[in-house]
Parts: structure tokens; sequence; C-alpha cells
């Protein structure tokens, strides 16, 4: 016996409000697109790992800006939506991060997008972390605080003229073989002035701290208590 039509819409009403319901107890986080469209990423995940780890080893860049850009934003919101942060409820993430994620996202992505004339001159760090960022910050609240950090910058790079490098294989701090932190120093513009090396040191030195786990503190009592073994176990003197 044919269904009628009323019997049809029923059962999809039905359908889509379990579908609805659904959806609602387990919210899956949609990356969103800066400036609110969305867009089918125009490279590879070849590509993009390729540019970051090149960038990451020699502290430079030899793209435009613009598809750099959009390779950093595309990586960036691919790491952060690896957290556990991404799948909880609006009041767990406000609870953990004091921000809605989505909200955390953007603000990074926006403050990224908010240098037009180049990257930061922490490009290097920058993409080392979002190369590896699971294994040197296990928490979403210590990697938001490094990222903001390396973005809260106003010097910029420039182009690279140099012949493109071969790419080092990269250490489990997340820096490369060769490259430590070293940034070139002779294409860093801020305002078409070089700012004084001591300012760039600075805020690699805060961004560096806070990349110190929590749990690594150093047991200063345990350490005085050591004792030398020539302390402990004295040689006897020898008559003559």
């Amino acid at each position: 016996m044919e269904a009628t039509a009323n019997e049809v819409l029923d059962n999809s009403s039905v359908s889509a409000d379990a579908v609805v319901e659904q959806n609602h107890e387990n919210p899956v986080y949609e990356l969103p697109t800066h400036g609110g469209l969305e867009a089918k990423p125009a490279f590879s995940e070849e590509e993009v790992r390729g540019t970051l780890e090149t960038s990451a080893s020699t502290g430079k860049f030899w793209q435009d800006w613009e598809k750099l850009k959009s390779i950093l934003s595309y990586q960036l919101k691919q790491v952060l939506s690896e957290y556990p942060e991404a799948k909880m409820s609006g009041e767990q993430q406000r609870s953990s991060l004091e921000e809605t994620f989505e909200e955390l996202v953007k603000r990074l992505d926006d403050a990224l997008h908010s240098f037009d004339d180049g990257p930061p001159f922490t490009l290097q760090r920058l993409c080392e972390i979002l190369l590896s960022a699971r294994s040197i910050y296990p928490k979403l609240s210590k990697l938001s605080l490094a990222l903001e950090k390396i973005l809260l910058v106003t010097s910029t790079l420039t182009i690279s003229t140099d012949p493109y490098p071969i790419v080092t294989k990269q250490n489990t701090n997340g820096t490369y073989d060769g490259s430590g932190m070293a940034r070139p120093q002779n294409n860093i513009v801020e305002n078409g002035v070089e700012p004084c090396v001591g300012d760039r040191d600075e805020i690699m030195a805060e961004v560096e701290e806070a990349e110190v786990g929590e749990d690594m503190t150093v047991d200063m009592e345990t350490n005085e208590n050591v004792v030398r073994p020539s302390e402990a176990n004295p040689t006897s003197a020898v008559d003559s």
C-alpha cells in the first residue's frame, strides 16, 4: 500500500528533528574563514607543510604574502581544531579559555590578517609551532598565549631573494637543525625603520616564557641534598 503525501511529510519532519537533536548533543566545530566566506583551499596539504617547514628552517619566505597568509591561516585553524576544546559546549569553552572557541580562533586569525605588508618577524617560530603544536603545547590555553605573543608584534619580513633552500629535519622542540631561533636581520621592517635588536629579543623571550609547561619545575631542595661521592665516601689516609 502506497503511503499518503501527509504520511511522507510527517516521516520527513520526524527524521529532520532527530538529526537536529543529534547534532545539538554532539556539536561539530566548522572552521571559519576570514571574512565569513567559505572557500576551498587553493593549495594541497603537501604544499602547506612544505611551505611551513621551509620558513621554520630558515626564518624567511619566498611566496607572495597573500598566499602565505592564506596558508598560515588555514594551518592555524586546522591546528586549533585538533584540541578537545573545539568539541566542548560554549559554557565549557568559556570556563577553560575565558572565551568561546570560535572567538579564540577569530581573534588569532584576525591578528594574523592584520599584517598587510608581510609576515611578522616571528614567522619562524610561528611556523615551528604550527607544525608541532600538540607536542609543544598539550594545552590549548598555553598555545593560544604563545600565538598571541607571536602575533602581537609590528615588525615584518620582506620576501627573500636568496636561493630556495633544502629543508632540514625538525627537532623534538619544534626547531630545525642549523636554524635555532636565528632570524634574518636584513629583511625586517617596522614602518620603514628597522627595530632595535633589544625589542626583538625581548618579544621572543616572552614567547619562550609561554612555552614553559606548568609541570616543568625544578626541585631545588632535592638538588641541594645531593652529596658528592667524594664527600660521602672519603678515602682513607695513606701512611707514608
